[in-house]
């Protein structure tokens, strides 16, 4: 009999299953339907999402994916990125079985967990690609994980990484990726901005404690940096809705800096590991044109860690340290 396995398990959120409007519409259902992303009782958001939500925004999303899809593989750049990141972290560690999974629209984390399963792996390190805690990201893949155990007899034994906002690892691979980007650049720009996915200040209200990591990444690479807060700007993207949401607003700084004369800029985005959507689309394209717009000249999107020998080599600092006495 072969000795037990030890397995890897990467996470992100997802991507649609095809960039046209039905798929969309399908990922933004269970997207949206997940208490954890949406914690509005749903007797009242239920007809909200159904009448609004699902019928206009998927056209306006799909839009978007399309502009962003790797059409060799038919799929979204975040499911692309986060296999590279497992095909290229396999190798680095020595006998460990890695694989990745999505928290929506598959590959689902249980399907995932069961191939582990399959390799005869008794032990699985479940890793959520969120730098920073958010109970509608790490939580959500928690409670995806232990929904999959329990349906189990025999469950492999969990470990689950922590939120690394502010991981020396981490915090080194964004200098050191930051540095090589800027001077790579045609320009050098006034500003930096380190925009983060916003999150209805409700929920922060209630005790989330993700702005708070999300400062401390910002402050722990503006030192590593060097910079000052004026230098690098700390903002968030994203916004949803009507309600109010983590501020400063991305689009709001960008506007108020081209306004007040600054006319090159740059955006990174810390509490991405990876590029998708948010980074590629919303920043890299809308966000570029109302800066330009608005009277800049000059404007840069930092690529995520993605599957950068930057990003591979925090990722695996971090998942050596917590297979401790496991491997």
């Amino acid at each position: 009999m072969s000795a037990p396995r030890i397995g890897l398990l990467l996470v992100n959120l997802g991507t649609p299953k095809g960039s046209d409007y039905w798929s969309v519409r399908r990922f933004l259902r269970e997207f949206l339907t997940d208490r954890r992303v949406v914690d509005l009782p749903p007797l009242l958001w239920r007809p909200i999402l159904e009448a609004f939500v699902l019928t206009f925004r998927p056209r306006r999303s799909a839009r978007a994916y399309r502009s962003v899809w790797n059409i060799e593989r038919d799929e979204g750049p975040l499911k692309t990125i986060t296999r590279a990141q497992a095909e290229k972290l396999a190798p680095r560690i020595d006998g460990i079985v890695v694989d990745f999974a999505m928290r929506y629209a598959g590959p689902s984390i249980g399907d995932e967990i069961d191939a582990l399963r399959a390799e005869g792996c008794e032990r699985i390190l479940l890793f959520p690609l969120y730098p920073q805690y958010a109970a509608s990201t790490t939580a959500s893949v928690v409670d995806e994980a232990a929904r999959a155990l329990a349906r189990l007899r025999e469950q492999p034994t969990l470990r689950i990484v922590p939120p690394f906002y502010d991981d020396a690892a981490y915090i080194d691979a964004l200098a050191d990726s930051t540095r090589a980007q800027l001077a790579a650049l045609d320009f050098t720009p006034e500003v930096l901005i380190a925009s983060f996915h916003g999150l209805p200040q409700a929920q922060i209200d209630r005790g989330d404690p993700y702005r708070r990591h999300c400062e401390a990444t910002h402050d722990l690479l503006r030192a590593k940096l060097g910079m000052s807060a004026e230098h690098l700007r700390l903002a968030f993207q994203s916004r949803f809705g009507r309600t109010q949401w983590t501020g400063p607003y991305t689009a709001n700084v960008l506007q108020e800096l081209a306004q007040s004369g600054v006319k090159r800029v740059a955006v990174l985005t810390p509490g991405f590991v990876a590029d998708c959507l948010e980074t590629l689309e919303e920043i890299g394209v809308e966000l570029r044109h109302s800066f330009l717009a608005a009277g800049g000249e000059k404007f840069a999107r930092l690529d995520c860690l993605n599957d950068s020998e930057d990003g591979l080599r925090a990722l695996e600092t971090i998942a050596r340290r917590e297979l401790s006495g496991w491997v």
